[in-house]
């Protein structure tokens, strides 16, 4: 895959339709300056991007933060890295089918729900199953059609704005600051809103199946950027359009307030328009997270941390993971009892150890075990930057919700025990394997962790 295909699948992992569904719930908890939080939370991240770009030079894996924490620090502590992550990267399909199944709820009642989820997940694990390209090529196509909808959104409300609608102007401050708005409240919409970039960190994951290793980092930073301004324009109007979260029904911003958001905006069109557009976005974003997972699995399965017949298994026909990709699949079947509300919580956990320990891996990897921390700039480049990005992904794990920080907590005590007895009380070390293995049968595999800056 090239570079726009890979950032297509960690724009449309992200889901860029999400900051239409968490508006009212920001808006709320930051006091009506949603584009703030979502720029707090990009600044935050880019220095975690940044950190990833210069890991995925020298760990072309698609192991992500499980594998730089093991090559880097300590297998052990790469097996915990990966097994909090699993989380968010297992939560997030999960995630996905319980915001389609609402969709179709919404727009046929009389169909049992349960239904709706079976469906979808069927055909996503299908897609998945049969190529990564496939992957790729539908992601783009749902992607596509959920910008634009989001672009014709933009300019119609721009036109409101500037005939008197909401704040009676397409150009203004208030929605970043105003007399009212503490920093405490604006963190922790910022806290919130971190779900909505998650994925800009998985394409990682997709080093394997890159045309050169050499995009990688380009594509990390690229997917995050992006992103954030889609998320910054697309807040920042209907912030003007909606001054105040009063506008929405309390039952709107405990669920989903796209669906409001498109009536208040252009009728009954324009939120039937706007609703598709959120379910291609979470189609895709489903598509990219499920496939995510996948390798991910895949890794620790060839790492024998996890049973190697079944999670390292690759399908010599479709050159997939295939009962890594299916075990995901099952997961998100569980969409048909769970609720949203019960799940969210706990994606930015994992995100966020995650975050945290690749910026850690950066000061392990090149200022401990390569020794690049005579000069200014190896100091400013390999321990200053990533110390920021550690410290402030740290800043909002500690803001986390208190119920996603004990249940997180508490998955991350059983990766532990599990960890325990894998290696007989650490008396046998976790199983290595070859980095210059073929694995997915794509393509040529690039070499594993090497000196080269």
């Amino acid at each position: 895959m090239g570079l726009w295909s890979i950032v297509g699948l960690g724009l449309g992992y992200m889901t860029p339709t999400v900051v239409f569904d968490t508006f009212g719930l920001v808006a709320e908890k930051t006091n009506n300056v949603v584009p703030a939080a979502y720029a707090v939370a990009l600044v935050v991240l880019v220095f975690t991007a940044i950190s990833y770009g210069k890991m995925v030079r020298v760990i072309p894996s698609a192991g992500s933060a499980y594998t730089y924490a093991r090559e880097s620090i300590h297998p052990g502590v790469g097996f915990v890295v990966g097994w909090t992550a699993l989380i968010d990267y297992m939560l997030l399909p999960m995630v996905n089918a319980l915001i389609l199944r609402s969709y179709m709820e919404a727009l046929f009642p009389d169909v049992p729900g349960w239904i709706w989820v079976v469906v979808f997940t069927a055909g996503v694990t299908g897609v998945i199953y049969l190529t990564m390209r496939g992957t790729s090529n539908v992601n783009m196509v749902l992607l596509v059609f959920s910008i634009l909808v989001m672009t014709v959104f933009v300019v119609t409300v721009v036109v409101q704005l500037v005939g008197g609608a909401g704040a009676g102007t397409a150009v203004s401050l208030a929605p970043f600051a105003h007399s009212d708005v503490q920093f405490g409240a604006v963190l922790a919409g910022a806290t919130v809103v971190c779900f909505s970039f998650i994925g800009f960190d998985a394409v990682s994951m997709y080093s394997e199946e890159a045309k050169t290793p050499k995009i990688m980092p380009r594509a990390i930073v690229l997917t995050l950027i992006v992103g954030g301004l889609i998320f910054l324009i697309a807040s920042y109007v209907t912030q003007l359009r909606f001054p105040d979260a009063t506008a929405f029904p309390q039952e709107a911003i405990e669920d989903s307030t796209l669906p409001e958001i498109g009536v208040q905006v252009g009728g009954p069109v324009l939120q039937a328009v706007l609703t598709a557009a959120g379910f291609a976005a979470t189609l895709a974003s489903w598509l990219a997270s499920h496939a995510s997972v996948s390798r991910m699995l895949m890794v620790m399965g060839r790492n024998n941390v996890l049973p190697r017949r079944i999670f390292g298994f690759i399908n010599p026909k479709t050159h997939t993971p295939t009962f890594s990709i299916v075990i995901v699949g099952l997961v998100s079947l569980f969409a048909i009892s769970f609720t949203l509300e019960q799940i969210a919580a706990y994606i930015n956990y994992g995100a966020l150890v995650a975050f945290t320990f690749v910026n850690i891996s950066v000061i392990a990897w090149f200022a401990v075990r390569k020794g690049l921390r005579k000069t200014p700039g190896d100091i400013a480049r390999y321990i200053v930057m990533p110390a920021i990005g550690m410290l402030l992904t740290g800043l909002l794990w500690v803001n986390l919700d208190m119920h996603a920080l004990v249940g997180g907590l508490i998955w991350t005590t059983l990766g532990v025990v599990y960890l325990v007895i894998l290696t007989r009380g650490f008396r046998r070390p976790i199983a290595s394997f070859d980095e210059n293995q073929p694995v997915t049968g794509v393509n040529k595999v690039a070499p594993g962790p090497r000196s080269e800056i």
